[in-house]
């Protein structure tokens, strides 16, 4: 199965020249690590940062340019800062082309839950919610399973929700699904990973047609 920087070099491919991408907090800020080199992408955060590079090496950090998550990261040439009032009318006025967002639970409808567990203190929604309302072409990273074991890929989600119907494809250490009527469509399967593990790991509806390829990372 694959560790975070392969669900990251995974969800990568998805990352066509020319796309305007917002990256959420988690595994998808790693996403910038491994976009290919002979393409142009633009990565947008909603604090108000546009071009943002991959992470600094250790003792290159400005501590006065960070992402969303409030971790340190780089510029490219030609990157621009602005207010969270622009920043969230680029994501509203649906000029974001691919958004990546972690979750802690996705439904085989396209329900997204990532940003509360009732009980616990949390310090707000921050832009989840206008991301998953406003973007066409929705990719979540996550962890297959929780810690105690138990699928993350549910029929219905359990937690509070963040939007509906919304997701159109999860990249999991286990494999790589895409949303369609009737559950999660098995497309890819991790290096090593099985058919049957995948199926086990899944509460949801999984669908398997054919024979299902190993991930190319």
């Amino acid at each position: 199965m694959l560790d975070k920087e392969g669900i990251a070099k995974r969800i990568a491919k998805e990352v066509k020249d020319g796309y305007y991408v917002n990256l959420g907090i988690g595994i998808p800020t790693l996403v910038a690590n491994f976009v290919r080199d002979d393409i142009s992408v633009e990565f947008q955060s909603e604090n108000g940062v546009l071009g943002m590079g991959p992470f600094p090496f250790e003792g290159e950090e400005d501590a006065d340019i960070i992402n969303a998550g409030k971790q340190t990261i780089t510029t490219l040439p030609g990157a621009s800062f602005f207010d969270s009032a622009t920043s969230f009318g680029m994501i509203r006025g649906q000029h974001v082309d691919l958004t990546i967002l972690g979750a802690m639970e996705v439904a085989e409808n396209g329900d997204i839950a990532n940003w509360k567990i009732p009980g616990k203190m949390v310090k707000g929604m921050g832009g989840a919610m206008d991301l998953v309302a406003s973007a066409e072409n929705i990719i979540v990273a996550m962890m297959h399973v929780n810690k105690a074991g138990q699928s993350k890929l549910l029929k219905r989600c359990t937690l509070p929700l963040t939007g509906v119907g919304c997701v159109k494809k999860v990249v999991t250490e286990l494999a790589v699904l895409e949303i369609v009527d009737g559950g999660f469509k098995l497309l890819e399967r991790a290096p090593g990973v099985t058919v049957e593990e995948i199926q086990k790991a899944t509460e949801g509806n999984l669908i398997v047609e054919g024979e299902i390829p190993e991930m190319a990372i």
